[in-house]
């Protein structure tokens, strides 16, 4: 699959993507996540009461699979998984999303990914996370054909990741980097970054990496790894996205919305992101569709469940239209 034509007028203004089509092959971490709702996030040790509870898909690079699809992208995920229950349930989600599986591998004596998310009544959310240890980590085993659009990677499998952007690399696609929190060494996170193309952090996943807590500082102390055909950015809440161009540190906020659960909301930008180029959208009509997508996904409650469509996010972005970039 080529990427699409350019988008018609006016569509970057609106931040949207051009037509329908875009293939994204998304690699890294599929989990079952346990959502409970609370009407504020535990301080400190004690006992809490949740308002609600459900079971949902989950993982960084899953549910942007899944935001690939409803977006009208084709998506494909790589991943691991374990022998049991869980993993065929969260097989079948996918599938039923229409997220094509093929190198989604169970894994005999390994337990699926699961987490414990906690949302308030603000949307805020914390999250516990677990990665069976006994997981197998090689990834000689992953070669799909890429057949045009983008590569997505979060940094829960190195292996993974670093066999597909080699891929991508030699196939000249683009390598969007989901720099989230990270529990590997911040020298294996900085080889990831230098094997993309594209690098969006979340805020703490920047702080973790460089040690500052500022975005401008954080990314400065970065520029070293950014070129002429590289992006270094950062999602930072409320505040959007911000990125440098050259050395000029840009932004674009998301429009003004009341969030009912910012559960997924990275995933949704990521996602997105990567289909817009897979598209062939320019760097900045594909941060503004981003974002639309995400600020839209934080109006619905659930983390995947929130994820738009094409129908409801053209409907919200009438409703909020995006502010000009800065």
């Amino acid at each position: 699959m080529t990427p699409s034509e350019s988008p018609a007028p006016g569509a970057q203004a609106r931040g949207e993507a051009a037509g329908p089509h875009g293939r994204v092959h998304c690699v890294g971490l599929v989990t079952l996540d346990l959502v409970l709702r609370t009407a504020a996030l535990p301080a400190g040790p004690g006992k809490s009461f949740a308002t609600g509870l459900a079971e949902i898909g989950g993982g960084p690079a899953a549910s942007a699979a899944v935001c690939v699809a409803r977006l009208g992208g084709a998506a494909a995920l790589a991943g691991r998984l374990g022998a049991d229950d869980a993993g065929r349930r969260l097989t079948e989600e996918l599938q039923g999303e229409g997220v094509d599986t093929t190198w989604l591998r169970r894994f005999a004596g390994a337990r699926s990914p699961m987490s414990a998310v906690m949302v308030d009544d603000a949307g805020e959310r914390s999250i516990m996370a677990f990665s069976d240890p006994a997981m197998p980590a090689d990834a000689a085993w992953l070669a799909p054909a890429l057949d045009g659009g983008a590569v997505l990677a979060d940094l829960t499998w190195p292996q993974g990741a670093l066999a597909l952007f080699g891929r991508a690399r030699a196939a000249g696609l683009p390598r969007v980097l989901d720099a989230d929190r990270f529990r590997h060494a911040p020298g294996i996170v900085r080889g990831l970054v230098e094997a993309a193309s594209h690098t969006i952090f979340s805020r703490p996943g920047l702080a973790q990496l460089t040690g500052h807590d500022g975005v401008a500082a954080g990314l400065a102390s970065l520029a070293g790894m950014a070129g002429a055909d590289r992006l270094l950015a950062v999602t930072d809440g409320a505040d959007g996205v911000f990125w440098l161009d050259g050395t000029a540190l840009r932004q674009q906020r998301p429009p003004a919305i009341t969030p009912l659960d910012t559960t997924g909301a990275g995933d949704a930008f990521h996602g997105a992101f990567a289909l817009a180029l897979a598209r062939g959208q320019a760097l900045l009509a594909a941060l503004r569709f981003a974002t639309g997508v995400a600020a839209a996904k934080c109006t619905v409650a659930g983390g995947r469940a929130g994820l738009p469509t094409t129908a409801g996010l053209a409907t919200f972005l009438r409703r909020h239209p995006l502010p000009d970039p800065q």
